[in-house]
């Protein structure tokens, strides 16, 4: 991305994922909403045709857009996201042109096993009970 971004960024995550909740556990509490939107696609009330991308597109690869319309995946979801919480420093090398095939690789490796993970506490685990009724975990594809 070459120009000053538009904010508010908009993030679409997998709040089911425990990684990913606590990732946005932390983006939260440093964003300022003005900046920066979250967006969880594991809501019942979530539809991904009304943003034009599909549900299993949003859950293999991170989203994000800006509010001008443009769109930024994966790696560039995160640095852009963690950027507008405030907390871009932290996400300095995934700028560096020369580690940037690597963390890719890595990226799509997370990616590809993120499914097998739920096994991992959720750190609002009460939230896998809606209306009196905790559902299982979700079996990976």
């Amino acid at each position: 991305m070459n120009k000053q971004p538009s904010w508010p960024l908009t993030l679409y995550y997998d709040g089911d994922c425990p990684l990913c909740a606590r990732e946005i556990q932390l983006l939260r509490q440093h964003a300022d909403v003005q900046r920066l939107c979250l967006v969880d696609i594991s809501l019942r009330d979530f539809h991904a045709e009304s943003i034009g991308v599909t549900q299993p597109a949003l859950q293999n690869r991170l989203h994000a857009r800006f509010a001008d319309g443009q769109w930024v995946t994966g790696l560039d979801a995160t640095l852009w996201s963690w950027r507008a919480a405030g907390l871009g420093r932290w996400t300095t090398p995934l700028t560096w042109p020369a580690l940037r095939p690597l963390l890719e690789l890595g990226y799509r490796a997370f990616c590809r096993l993120r499914p097998y993970l739920e096994w991992l506490p959720h750190p609002d685990a009460s939230r896998r009970c809606k209306d009196a009724q905790c559902t299982p975990a979700k079996t990976p594809r």
